[in-house]
């Protein structure tokens, strides 16, 4: 398997009560593939995996398997602090057909280099899924080094790396290690141009959510070599990059998820939906989603 493109990492939608909401789920994936994008992560950080109970997690997975049916990689984050309960969870989305696992440091604990190397073993090792490994210093509290990295590369059932530090020296040390089989992806919104330039695989997104079109039109403008297209593109979509960040993920995906129509804001505590000062700007911008997603699905059927 050697993964590219968009990745979108999928928020759980919850109805009123907090529920699942499947209608809206299944439409949520059904518009993600219709736009383009070349891979799901179901249930990981953005997805409020450490709000779902076993059941729903599984649920989730044979529906998101069911509807990509084959057409597009179907990643379910796995990863969990403790390297038995990861492997466990990681053999739970295997049965439920995933098709790899994304698996972050372990958060709180703070392995060293050489307990991540084990760890990642371990999970490749037995948890059944081929894993792509997963960086992200500032929720989880420990850094995995690129000669980290580098060593695990070699691996049968580890072919890739989530990168979600955003210094350009990160993801340089990083690109070199792509090879068939092993991909390097970015997993920074704001700075996934650079990083696809720089010569990284795909982009792993959470702002893909609410428009999947416009990250696969940044994508698909690099593959073609139109830097300044791509560049000009970029800063159309800065704005949203800096809303995501306004209040912890997926707070501020959700709130324009909903006002373009897919799913509600709703969240499960402690995480509560967006604050009320921010909701003029979630409004303003959700209106230049629906613009520009338009443009994209208008150019595309054009091009066709």
């Amino acid at each position: 398997m050697h993964l590219s493109g968009i990745i979108t990492a999928l928020a759980t939608p919850f109805t009123e009560t907090g529920a699942l909401d499947l209608d809206a789920w299944r439409e949520l994936l059904v518009w993600q593939l219709q736009s383009g994008v070349q891979g799901i992560v179901v249930a990981g950080s953005t997805g409020e995996a450490a709000m779902l109970d076993d059941d729903e997690y599984t649920h989730l997975l044979r529906i998101a398997v069911d509807v990509m049916a084959k057409r597009v990689p179907v990643l379910a984050g796995t990863g969990m602090s403790g390297t038995a309960k990861t492997i466990a969870q990681t053999r739970r989305a295997a049965d439920a057909g995933a098709d790899a696992a994304l698996v972050v440091t372990p958060p709180y604990v703070r392995p060293t280099q050489e307990g991540l190397m084990a760890h990642y073993r371990a999970v490749a090792e037995e948890g059944g899924l081929p894993i792509m490994l997963y960086n992200v210093p500032g929720r989880t509290g420990c850094d995995l080094l690129p000669e980290t990295v580098a060593a695990l590369a070699g691996e049968d059932r580890v072919i890739g790396v989530k990168e979600a530090r955003n210094d350009p020296e990160r993801m340089q040390a990083l690109v070199p290690l792509r090879r068939a089989g092993f991909s390097v992806f970015s997993g920074d919104d704001a700075t996934a141009l650079r990083a696809l330039l720089a010569g990284a695989d795909g982009v792993i997104s959470v702002a893909s959510n609410a428009m999947p079109a416009c990250f696969r039109r940044l994508y698909d403008l690099v593959q073609a070599g139109r830097e300044d297209a791509a560049l000009a593109w970029n800063t159309r979509l800065e704005p949203f990059y800096d809303f995501c960040g306004i209040e912890p993920n997926p707070i501020p995906v959700k709130a324009l998820m909903q006002r373009v129509g897919y799913g509600r804001q709703e969240l499960r505590l402690p995480l509560l939906p967006l604050s009320t000062v921010h909701r003029p700007e979630a409004d303003r911008l959700a209106a230049e989603v629906r613009a520009l997603e338009k443009q994209c699905h208008d150019e595309t059927i054009s091009a066709g």
